[in-house]
């Protein structure tokens, strides 16, 4: 996490972009973020300079001889209008050109970036804050982006819609992605869990990178992200790059439409699809409909996910919970499409309180494999009640956690089979799920355990009123003598 000096520091530069008139915390993020990306460049070429010097050798520039003066480390010292004149006019056309490469992130990030800031004073206040935050390490940034986009969980605009960080954590662990994976997010935002999956492979399996096949895999092929809002592209573009993942495949595509050609191509899906959409059927690729003939955006996306994972492949989603028990046709169809065809793992029921402050729907998560063939059998049930914030507006953090209890008893499965159905976990055969029309809301399976209360006789419970009744009595009266007296 960030220290709480570095915090301040970024909070003084966005009430800089707030108080010259940059409201939109999207638009600041980004204004931000090419700032740092230029200053990243200029470090970065420093870093080749001192190296060549060192090995006696030359190395290609970032920076030509005549574009020098473009450098963070050169126009930093200007005075506010020379600086504002050389970024404005020359250092974002430069950067847009710098990636000849049209189809790297990089060059689709920047290729529509627009230069905002309106003043020289303000960019010069700005460029003077973003000089002062230290940046050597890929934590550091990582960390910085997080919060800047914590930024836009309270704003709430644009329908934004963040999932938590330990709730992205949590479904990562669950699904311990390997160095071999090829993981998506078709409805990516800022690319969190993208990202949580590149970071729980460095932890987890460091030794991939002394591996060229899966170092290259790593930063070329194995993290895809799509969206349709070009901002939140950006953002999430530049959210991975600063996590050190080279070349991210971070695109704009409608990911529920004919576009998207994509079919048994990844191993992992991470998401946490929208869920308030309703689409038109034209808008909407027909194999979809054919699994699932529905406007709703949350069953489409289920849909689509069985499509692009390859046979084997994994899936951990969050759903609105009327898509476990919704009575709709397509409700249904989709639900028995998993439970039948595929291997349906888990439904890990989250409280209400988990989005606020910007929703107060309940979800759940949903795990599933592609098999193609079937392979449900008994399905593993869990009711988080706690995830470690309160569960109003406010989020603070609070003891209560049941994220390490899933995670355990998750990966530990055959310890689960003699759980009763009113622990906190529970399994389900396929046949009850059957004969439940596919419902997989935990309150249809869970019971309640009623404590038997031992009451004395009715007559016994008279006798304590009445002598209850006199004792008030008696007070009454002492209490009217007091008063007269």
């Amino acid at each position: 996490m960030l220290t709480g000096e570095l915090r301040n520091k970024v909070d003084k530069i966005w009430e800089t972009f707030w108080t010259g008139g940059i409201t939109n915390p999207l638009t600041v993020i980004e204004q931000f973020t090419y700032l740092l990306f230029i200053k990243g460049l200029d470090e970065a070429e420093t870093y080749r300079e001192q190296e060549a010097v060192l090995l006696g050798i030359d190395f290609e520039r970032m920076f030509p001889e005549d574009k020098q003066h473009l450098r963070w480390s050169k126009f930093k010292n200007l005075e506010a209008s020379q600086m504002y004149d050389i970024v404005s006019n020359e250092v974002f056309p430069f950067i847009k050109s710098l990636h000849g490469n049209k189809d790297s992130a990089y060059a689709k990030y920047m290729s529509d970036a627009i230069f905002m800031i309106p003043t020289p004073q303000m960019l010069s206040k700005i460029v003077d804050g973003i000089d002062n935050i230290p940046m050597k390490d890929r934590d550091t940034k990582g960390d910085l982006y997080e919060y800047l986009l914590s930024k836009i969980a309270t704003a709430g605009t644009n329908g934004q819609f963040r999932t938590p960080r330990h709730i992205i954590d949590m479904m990562v662990k669950l699904m311990k992605p390997t160095p071999e994976d090829i993981i998506v997010d078709p409805a990516a935002g800022s690319a969190g869990f993208l990202v949580a999956a590149g970071e729980y492979l460095r932890k987890n399996h460091a030794d991939l990178f002394l591996v060229q096949g899966l170092k290259e895999h790593f930063h070329n092929d194995m993290f895809h992200g799509f969206d349709m809002d070009r901002t939140m592209l950006r953002i999430g573009a530049m959210n991975m790059m600063l996590h050190g993942i080279e070349n991210p495949n971070i695109e704009y595509r409608d990911s529920l439409s004919e576009q998207n050609k994509d079919n048994e191509k990844y191993t992992l899906v991470l998401a946490n699809p929208p869920f308030k959409g309703s689409l038109d059927y034209e808008a909407v690729s027909s194999d979809l409909l054919k699994i699932t003939r529905t406007k709703k955006t949350e069953l489409l996306f289920l849909a689509l996910f069985l499509r692009i994972l390859k046979t084997g492949g994994r899936c951990a989603c969050i759903v609105p919970d009327g898509v476990l028990f919704g009575s709709s046709t397509a409700h249904k169809a989709i639900r028995k499409e998993i439970v039948e065809n595929h291997k349906l793992e888990a439904i890990i029921s989250m409280p209400s309180g988990v989005f606020k402050p910007y929703a107060g729907v309940s979800t759940a998560i949903m795990i599933f494999t592609k098999t193609g063939v079937g392979g449900t059998d008994h399905v593993w049930f869990y009711d988080m009640k706690a995830d470690g914030y309160s569960l109003d507006d406010k989020r603070t953090p609070i003891e209560d956690n049941d994220i390490p209890d899933i995670i355990e008893r998750f990966h530990n499965r055959e310890a689960e089979k003699d759980r009763k159905r009113t622990e906190q976990s529970f399994f389900v055969p396929v046949e009850e799920i059957r004969e439940n029309d596919y419902d997989l809301s935990i309150n249809k399976y869970k019971e309640i355990e009623y404590e038997e209360m031992e009451y004395e006789a009715p007559s016994v419970i008279l006798e304590r009123v009445e002598t209850l009744e006199k004792e008030i009595m008696q007070g009454l009266q002492e209490l009217k003598e007091m008063i007269r007296g």
